[in-house]
């Protein structure tokens, strides 16, 4: 496949026009389009309130988490984030439902990025990220995740390298 991952631009693009195939068997869904869908939810230029038809059963209420989720982002270094999909395979669990290794990376590669298995619903001609996926990476106002902390929790900057020993002098 030509592209290998999502980033976000300046500019925001409409949500893909992929058919969504509710149907295991079928064909499934390009990873760009899974991709594209997680860039904007990372986007900081597309507001929270414009990213709640892109999570399973989001309500007006967690457009504040979304909002938060894209602060955290952007105090954390990562935007514009980086996504690839892998594995794209149908749910064992969920029929109709889509299931992908997804890697996130900022632009700075000090600061590290994260790699986590996604499901993804179906959503008429579209997908969503599944509100049990959303629950996990996400802290929204009804969800039993720990309690909001302005940050995302990402893993610890590498350690900084130490100097060279000197170099003894004659």
């Amino acid at each position: 496949c030509a592209h290998e991952g999502s980033v976000i631009s300046e500019s925001v693009t409409p949500p893909p026009s992929t058919v969504a195939s509710a149907v295991p068997g079928a064909p499934l869904p390009d990873q760009v389009t899974l991709t594209d869908l997680l860039g904007r939810l990372a986007d900081p230029a597309v507001p929270g309130a414009d990213k709640l038809s892109l999570v399973q059963d989001a309500s007006a209420a967690d457009a504040t988490s979304l909002e938060n989720f894209t602060k955290a982002l952007q105090d954390n270094h990562m935007i514009p984030l980086i996504f690839t999909a892998t594995g794209l395979s149908w749910s064992d669990q969920t029929p109709g439902n889509l299931i992908a290794t997804v890697s996130a990376a900022g632009p700075d590669p000090k600061v590290g990025g994260f790699t986590f298995p996604m499901e993804f619903t179906p959503a008429g001609t579209g997908w969503q990220l599944s509100r049990k996926t959303a629950d996990m990476l996400l802290v929204f106002g009804d969800s039993p995740g720990p309690p909001a902390s302005g940050t995302l929790p990402l893993p610890p900057p590498p350690e900084p390298v130490p100097p060279p020993a000197p170099t003894p002098t004659r």
